[in-house]
């Protein structure tokens, strides 16, 4: 008899002597006890042996089930007793504890210094002044969003709660978010699963994403309902539009979400029949083109009476996106936004091929919007938000100087509502009650009470923002530039973080030498744009 069968025989050897012991000795109930334990270990190793779904219970029965129990519990022993702090998984311990204290209200400082490498490759270090100024009002750290045709701007916070649907996230959670924004006065992206009860319940500011399933502004066949959404679109409550190309996780790819967690909420919320599944298409019905997207922006911006209509993209094919630049440019349409979305962004469920290689990481993608719109003469007419991986204020600053107007946080917020980063956000079993839609699981979540850490999350980042600007002695984000930021590259070398980005001259996108000019910056670039027509994707 092999060896690695040896706990299996030890148990029914167990099991039989202390049966043996009650029957014909004096017994008691904790040897009964340990007799049924022990029966139960003989009946699961048998059950083991003769089975021939598993290679490793069938070979090794009984203990095999430890290599189950460890696999299923390796998440857990990893990130409380053999993560290092600066370990990125894709939060770091150090990040995720920075907005739990900031969240809370307890200290953020670090005594003894800095744990981090400063010669380690990717460095980055904001230079500050040598006669800093004083840090700029909290109430200042705001851009207004809104061109020439929008009748209704938006004065939106610098820092801001990016896309997460109700259905995605609990009930509790979507109260939590919304309290907290409404509190702290920035904004609550609802996600494309639409406006919910509860995005409504306490007031705050949101922004209304429309994906290509057309949740809450839908046909019973899943196509745009335009008098549906300007009667949605008309609550004061909603300060923009944004309209969901793609999201960062996994760009290119549809969703759908099951119908057994389709509840009569969000059936009610998406517009969409009780017991099926809910599909977001992977494209757009309402556009095939980008000058159709053009005019989609149009239309929207006058459904919902001039308020900023915009869209969210995570960059892909870099002709598609010149695409769209060239469509503005002929169509004279220009959105009132754009929200880049990073391939780094998360999720509650994706593919791993999306989610690891697809789509262009934030700040590559935000550079090269920032520095197309510059180069086609249209970047003062249009504001930039962008996504992916932001938590502190200095992922702000650099979002900055890379191009952005203002920063968005899913998981920064989520942390500040109990997220430990279990990562189960799929399987409706979320530890926190933060991404389910388990009843009793959300129950644990109490709005009230976190609604405070989202609005202390809020303020102590921009608080450590206005400082930041303050040592650097600047008072707005369009005075950060690329040359604030030192990076250290693969050499070890510290360079201006100018020199690792490309640079399009203002109005390059317009001359006759636009193509050679785009190479200068990246090679094949120009090829991109020559590619590009406003008229087909």
């Amino acid at each position: 008899m092999p060896l690695r069968y040896a706990p299996w025989l030890a148990s029914i050897f167990i099991a039989v002597v202390s049966a043996l012991y009650c029957l014909i000795g004096p017994g008691g109930h904790h040897i009964w006890l340990l007799c049924a334990l022990f029966i139960f270990f003989s009946l699961v190793g048998f059950s083991d042996l003769i089975q021939s779904k598993h290679a490793i219970l069938r070979n090794y029965p009984l203990t095999g089930h430890l290599r189950f129990l460890f696999e299923f519990i390796r998440p857990e022993i990893r990130q409380y007793f053999l993560e290092s702090d600066n370990e990125e998984i894709p939060f770091s311990r150090a990040q995720r504890a920075l907005v739990y204290q900031r969240a809370k209200g307890a200290s953020d400082k670090r005594p003894f210094g800095t744990l981090l490498n400063m010669y380690k490759p990717r460095t980055e270090v904001l230079l500050q002044k040598g006669n800093p100024t004083a840090a700029p009002a909290l109430d200042s750290l705001r851009v207004k969003v809104g061109g020439s045709k929008c009748t209704q701007p938006y004065s939106i916070s610098l820092f801001n709660i990016s896309a997460m649907s109700f259905g995605a996230l609990s009930a509790n959670a979507i109260m939590a978010l919304n309290r907290g924004a409404q509190k702290g006065g920035f904004a609550h992206d609802t996600g494309e699963g639409s406006v919910s009860i509860y995005h409504r319940k306490y007031g705050g500011d949101l922004i209304w994403e429309i994906g290509s399933g057309y949740f809450g502004c839908r046909t019973k066949d899943g196509h745009f309902d335009p008098e549906i959404f300007r009667t949605v679109a008309s609550d004061p409550q909603i300060k923009m539009i944004e309209i969901k190309l793609s999201q960062g996780a996994k760009p290119g790819h549809g969703g759908v979400l099951p119908s057994s967690k389709v509840t009569p909420e969000i059936s009610q919320t998406r517009g969409v029949p009780l017991g099926e599944d809910c599909i977001s298409p992977a494209a757009h019905s309402a556009f095939h083109s980008p000058l159709e997207l053009c005019f989609f922006i149009e239309e929207l911006r006058k459904l919902s009476n001039g308020k900023p209509v915009g869209f969210k993209l995570c960059i892909g094919n870099i002709t598609d996106w010149f695409a769209i630049v060239k469509a503005m440019l002929e169509s004279q349409i220009y959105p009132d936004f754009i929200v880049v979305d990073g391939s780094e962004g998360g999720t509650g469920a994706a593919p791993v091929e999306f989610v690891d290689n697809i789509g262009m990481p934030m700040r590559d993608g935000l550079r090269l919007v920032h520095s197309s719109l510059i180069g086609a003469g249209l970047r003062e007419k249009i504001r930039i938000g962008v996504a992916g991986k932001i938590v502190t204020a200095f992922d702000m600053i650099r979002a900055f100087a890379i191009g952005a107007d203002w920063c968005n946080s899913a998981r920064g917020f989520m942390f500040a509502i109990g997220c430990i980063q279990s990562r189960s956000c799929h399987t409706d079993h979320c530890p926190t009650g933060v991404a389910t839609q388990d009843r009793l699981r959300q129950a644990a979540l109490n709005p009230l009470d976190k609604s405070d850490r989202v609005y202390h999350f809020h303020k102590e980042t921009l608080i450590a923002l206005a400082d930041m600007w303050a040592a650097a002695g600047i008072q707005s984000h369009e005075e950060i530039d690329e040359n604030l930021i030192l990076y250290r590259n693969s050499q070890g070398k510290l360079t201006n973080l100018l020199q690792q980005l490309i640079v399009i001259p203002q109005g390059a996108l317009n001359s006759d030498r636009a193509a050679d000019l785009l190479d200068e910056q990246m090679p094949g670039l120009g090829r991109h744009w020559l590619s590009a027509q406003a008229a087909v994707w």
